[in-house]
């Protein structure tokens, strides 16, 4: 059968054990350097412990080391990789071919990362030829591409994003955080330049947007089409998030793990999880009620309207119902016509007269009236000014599910049986989960039994309490006629369950079969790497051989050396002229403006687009 996996995000080591208590089958983790998000880094020691724990259920950790490094961080990061070895990792994300050929040397299985720009089978083969056993695909890809690309390079591991924020630039290739603010997206600094507002002009100087989110996309959600995109041929599901907390992990990680279930459930012999184990919940997971800026299923079906939030790139949340009505004074009240419940201290939202996204908190709910926070009273009173009948409300932050996520709200556990038996000078008990077997003796008389000892000896021996796991079953031969106390029992359980754990923990070296370079596939994605080399993300003299090796023109990382004069900073599938109605190629009218188009920052910074119609893609290029 298929193995699925659901891989989940992890901030730090919390974040990471609730993903497995929720039924994560895997996790990704960043270490303290050099893991594309600079802000959420770990301890090995956080590391091996989570390594440790998700082992047990026969989950994986994969370690973020997917910036690019400069030469005098190589023996850094070579030390880094060893430690990661040490710690037992399941496999490490790389986008620096430099970091790919120090990870195998290492023994470690590679994934390439996303941000290799992985957007066809040419360049999926071609990293597989490096030595990469999995490739994480592009978040633009369609649910036809993602079969195609499978279709044409089957033994590859393809893993796909299911959930959570998406980058406007193929993941890579943006380099307008570094051009405008010093701040590298290929070394997890991003600035989150996309999230920004823009005047859009053309080329007269007509104003066609005014301080709007043009580049801001909705959050991804494949919630409804996972079956798709398993039967398509990705192997992991993949959810976004490793600066999200831990209340985010669990609702989203359990939600993607519910649905995951009920799809293998109605394919039976077809798939199957890839970790063992099944969770409780104390709460329903629900998407909506968890941090989102609106979804989108972005380019699973192709282009659609819609994938972007121009008004606004924070957290909506959920819709809970319309204003019916609202009551000004010295306490004045909103009432709320929908199905929703309501909490003191709820935060909600909506999009003012002016499409500015507004909010105030609830002090106090009774029913669907709602008494605001009146903290601030002079600015509560404007506001209400903006709330009027039929306006959308949104709860961007979720009282009830906040407390219920607070507590410990996931438990998992895995079936083992266990087999009792008599030996010389005492007993042996045996336990197996249906991964490894462990054993077990004592040293014991055999005393003989008074009366029947099968009902007493199975429920000792299933007490296993706090432990990851839970009995199933437990055989006792049919003529066992002997006593033994309850604490010789309970110290041989114990010594059993333990043997398990340490042998699901166990850390084996893995050799790594390097495949060598495959001289006749090529990375280039299409022409753009090529015409810009800068873009290979070449950064210290590991990679820049590497790529020689390989016959491939590159130039030094934009980081190190950035271009002179115009440059591209975001190649990107959104596409401003199908936004607003001006695609002709997709059914749109004529524009009625004269390209090219200019983005301006609020500072007069101005960027042009250029529209690539043959690759159905927009440039985000500098004005010198």
């Amino acid at each position: 059968m298929q193995l699925i996996e659901l891989l989940a995000p992890a901030k730090n080591l919390a974040c990471g054990l609730a993903a497995i208590d929720h039924g994560a089958d895997a996790v990704y983790i960043g270490p303290e350097r050099f893991g594309a998000r600079a802000a959420a880094g770990n301890s090995t020691d956080d590391i091996r412990r989570l390594c440790d724990y998700a082992h047990i259920f026969g989950a994986k950790v994969y370690a973020t080391v997917n910036t690019i490094v400069f030469d005098d961080e190589l023996a850094q990061t070579q030390q880094l990789l060893e430690q990661l070895a040490d710690c037992g990792v399941d496999a490490v994300l790389v986008q620096d071919m430099g970091v790919m050929q120090l990870a195998k040397a290492c023994g470690l299985t590679v994934h390439a990362s996303t941000q290799t720009d992985n957007r066809t089978a040419a360049k999926v083969a071609w990293l597989a030829a490096q030595g990469a056993r999995r490739v994480v695909l592009a978040r633009e890809l369609s649910v036809d591409e993602i079969a195609e690309i499978h279709r044409q390079v089957p033994d590859v591991e393809l893993e796909v994003f299911v959930h959570g924020a998406l980058c406007v630039s193929y993941s890579g290739l943006c380099y307008a955080s570094q051009h405008c603010f010093g701040r590298s997206a290929n070394r997890g600094e991003c600035a989150q330049f996309c999230r920004m507002k823009f005047d859009l002009t053309d080329s007269t100087g007509r104003e066609l947007e005014h301080q709007r989110h043009l580049l801001s996309l909705k959050d991804l959600n494949q919630s409804a089409h996972l079956g798709e995109l398993i039967e398509a041929g990705a192997t992991s599901l993949k959810i976004e998030g490793r600066l999200k907390d831990v209340a985010y992990v669990k609702n989203v990680t359990a939600a993607y793990s519910t649905l995951l279930n009920q799809f293998i459930a109605h394919h039976p012999g077809q798939y199957e999880r890839a970790s063992q184990g099944h969770c409780t919940y104390t709460f329903t997971p629900d998407l909506s009620r968890t941090f989102n800026r609106g979804y989108t299923t972005y380019f699973l079906k192709g282009r659609q309207q819609g994938i972007a939030s121009f008004d606004t790139p924070k957290a909506i949340g959920q819709m809970v119902g319309r204003v019916k009505s609202v009551t000004p004074g010295r306490f004045p009240s909103v009432v709320v016509a929908g199905t929703a419940a309501f909490s003191n201290g709820d935060g909600l939202c909506f999009f003012g007269t002016d499409r500015q996204l507004q909010g105030f908190r609830v002090n106090r709910a009774e029913g669907n009236r709602l008494f605001p926070d009146m903290t601030n009273n002079a600015s509560l009173q404007s506001l209400l000014k903006e709330l009027r009948p039929g306006t959308p409300l949104y709860r961007s932050s979720d009282q009830a599910m906040e407390r219920l996520l607070a507590k410990p709200s996931g438990v998992r556990k895995m079936a083992v049986t266990m087999a009792l038996e008599a030996c010389d000078g005492g007993y042996r008990l045996t336990a197996d989960d249906g991964r490894h077997t462990a054993i077990a003796t004592i040293e014991a008389e055999h005393q003989p039994a008074q009366k029947p000892q099968h009902d007493y000896i199975a429920r000792e021996l299933s007490k296993l309490g706090n432990t990851p796991y839970e009995c199933a079953k437990v055989d006792i031969p049919a003529d066992f006629g002997l006593f033994i106390p309850a604490s010789r029992l309970s110290d041989l359980r114990r010594k059993a369950i333990e043997a398990l754990a340490n042998a699901a923990t166990a850390r084996e070296h893995r050799p790594i079969k390097d495949s060598g370079n495959n001289g006749n596939a090529r990375p280039d994605n299409d022409s753009t790497t090529a015409a810009h080399p800068y873009m290979h993300n070449v950064a210290n003299h590991r990679a820049a051989e590497f790529y020689q090796h390989q016959g491939i023109a590159t130039a030094p990382a934009f980081e190190l050396d950035e271009p002179q004069g115009e440059k591209v900073l975001m190649r990107c599938r959104h596409c401003l002229r199908y936004e607003l109605g001006g695609c002709v190629k997709h059914g749109g009218r004529q524009p009625s403006w004269k390209e090219p188009l200019y983005l301006s920052l609020a500072d007069g910074r101005r960027f042009r687009l250029t529209f690539d119609c043959r690759h159905c893609q927009m440039l985000v290029t500098s004005v010198p």
